[in-house]
């Protein structure tokens, strides 16, 4: 027998991959180093399908990475820098041990340092696929710009976050491009159109954080390292198609109006300024101040009947797109100092409201709470001590409903210190068989135009009390109409036996019989539920004549609808029961007050 002797493990799945371990030592990198290498370049770990043959026959937990990825690693610019870095903290500690202060200070002038530019451009070839993956970043940059100063990451690092967050709201109010808003356990959930891609990222609330201690903030901070980066990019180009100065200045006529005495020795200029851009509440500085573009109008081309269709449902479609991006204009907000400032003035301003607040509350309040011309005033406490008669007062929660319904919601129902509805999330699509809450199903009908007054809904409840009475009286009719028919049917039996002698007597004396001809009634046939009875029967069939696969598969389909159904009936039943238990509580606290 001829030829080479094959060898285990040196073939197939066992040469694709590569250890944690044996990869480090490939690169002659620090565990940390390789860890962030691979977070900016993003290489993520890899489980074998046969995990035994790849580990050589032993069961040991290890890591594996992808050997094409590994190799990918061995000629990038970046590593060469983590190791120079190295060689940076080994002079520096050297220089501090030995109290050369001249070298510690040319040594920290000369600190090594690396940019994730061609990173960014090599992961996302096109602006759109920067786009796509641009929700990480966003929520990311949201959460370490709430971080407080205390040490954890670098002040630096917080600031560039904050700044980036600021710049991208700009840009969406700008472009008003906000759709969607759901306040959650966790935060703020919103999500935007921008370049026709639906981009969904989270804000926290600004509380006083207590950041967990079992985090590693050096991980968190190599990946903000990397979106603030990717950020910075899609920032420049949002600002370029909007032909927006960059880095964000406020208009030059908004700067006038925000300009007030009190604002003078606010604080440095440059730290003043951000805090006007972080306010929101003035609009921003173009490159060449153009008068307002025209909207677009869709050419109309008229084709095939399908094609004609489409056309039609999507200029219905940017209708209500347009009308739902003007939803607050016209109206002027003030926000008291309880409620969020910086979530309501962004989802304000993004649907064209004017918003204000307390000049001691913050910084770039346009308008005093005196002003006549406020159409609501937003409040979270249950009573208010001064108020005007010419503005609605409401819940900071009427601004996110209406946006989500993409209508101006009944304000009554959002008043100070009423109870609330629920917040419905705007995120949630209910298929068929699912449990549709009844305030969803209001909104609907609003939303359909169906406007069910608090009046109207009273009156309904009359006419079904009327119509119930109706009933009860029908009811007793129909008993007394089936004595009577009773009555009939005796006494018909009687001259039915009277008929039947008399023609016997005449059969016995040989007499010819007269018949008796009445007129039938004629059968009506209910075409609709034939039709259901056919189709009922069609389908009974076909589930007869089906193969055993096919029968398992379908019964295990009927079971999931079945269960759904049941599901669903049972979150009725809790909420009606819900419902009643509320009404006899009241029905009770009527009762004591009268």
């Amino acid at each position: 027998m001829g030829g080479l002797q094959k060898k285990k493990y040196e073939r197939g799945a066992a040469t694709n991959y590569i250890t944690r371990n044996k990869a480090r030592k490939k690169l002659q990198l620090s565990l940390a180093d390789f860890r962030r290498l691979c977070i900016l370049k993003g290489i993520y770990p890899h489980e074998p399908k046969h995990k035994k043959k790849v580990n050589k026959g032993s069961t040991a937990p290890r890591t594996f990475y992808l050997l094409k990825d590994i190799r990918f690693l061995l000629h990038e610019p970046i590593v060469g820098k983590f190791r120079e870095y190295k060689v940076f903290v080994r002079k520096l500690r050297k220089a501090y041990g030995k109290a050369e202060w001249t070298s510690v200070q040319r040594l920290k002038e000369n600190k090594p340092g690396y940019k994730l530019d061609h990173i960014v451009k090599e992961r996302y070839p096109t602006f759109i696929d920067a786009l796509r993956d641009i929700d990480d970043s966003l929520s990311m940059c949201f959460l370490f710009s709430t971080f407080a100063r205390t040490g954890k990451c670098h002040v630096q690092t917080i600031q560039l976050c904050r700044r980036l967050s600021v710049e991208w709201m700009n840009y969406i109010i700008t472009s008003r491009s906000l759709r969607k808003v759901f306040l959650s356990i966790k935060g703020i959930y919103y999500q935007a159109e921008v370049f026709g891609q639906p981009i969904t990222w989270l804000v926290p609330y600004q509380f006083a954080h207590n950041h967990p201690t079992d985090v590693d903030y050096r991980v968190m901070a190599t990946f903000t390292e990397f979106y603030t980066t990717l950020l910075g990019f899609v920032n420049f180009r949002l600002y370029q198609s909007l032909n927006l100065v960059y880095p964000p200045k406020l208009d030059s006529k908004a700067e006038v109006e925000l300009k007030t005495e009190s604002e003078e020795d606010y604080a440095m200029d440059s730290e003043s300024y951000l805090e006007k851009l972080a306010a929101l509440s003035a609009s921003l500085a173009r490159v060449i101040s153009t008068a307002e573009e025209e909207e677009a109008e869709l050419d109309q081309f008229p084709a095939d009947g399908e094609d004609v269709e489409a056309l039609e449902a999507r200029e219905k479609q940017q209708k209500e797109q347009e009308a739902h991006k003007r939803l607050f204009e016209g109206l002027k907000f003030f926000l008291n100092r309880e409620v969020p400032r910086e979530p309501l003035a962004f989802v304000l301003r993004c649907f064209g409201a004017q918003v204000s607040w307390d000049q001691s509350l913050c910084i770039g309040g346009t308008y005093d709470i005196t002003d006549q011309t406020i159409t609501h005033q937003i409040v979270d406490r249950p009573n208010v001590d001064q108020k005007y008669i010419n503005r609605y007062y409401v819940q900071p929660q009427w601004v996110f409903d209406c946006v989500n319904a993409k209508l101006l919601l009944p304000v009554a129902d959002y008043f100070p210190g009423v109870t609330l509805p629920p917040h419905l999330s705007p995120f949630v699509e209910e298929k068929d068989g699912d449990y549709v809450p009844p305030e969803k199903l209001k909104l609907m009908a609003l939303q359909r135009g169906e406007k069910l007054d608090r009046e109207e809904e009273e009156e309904e409840e009359d006419e079904e009390e009327e119509e119930d009475e109706d009933n009860d009286e029908e009811e007793e009719e129909e008993e007394d109409e089936e004595g009577e028919e009773e009555e009939d049917m005796d006494d018909e039996e009687l001259a039915d036996e009277k008929n039947l002698k008399n023609m016997e007597k005449l059969k016995a004396q040989g007499k010819a019989l007269s018949v008796k001809v009445t007129p039938g009634k004629a059968k009506i046939e209910n075409k609709l539920r034939t039709e259901q009875e056919e189709k009922a029967e069609e389908k009974r069939l076909a589930i007869m004549m089906m193969k055993k696969k096919e029968k398992y598969l379908y019964d295990k389909i009927m079971f999931g609808k079945k269960r759904k159904v049941r599901e669903a009936n049972k979150l009725a039943a809790k909420r009606k029961a819900h419902e009643d238990a509320n009404k006899a509580v009241k029905k009770k606290k009527t009762a004591k007050n009268q």
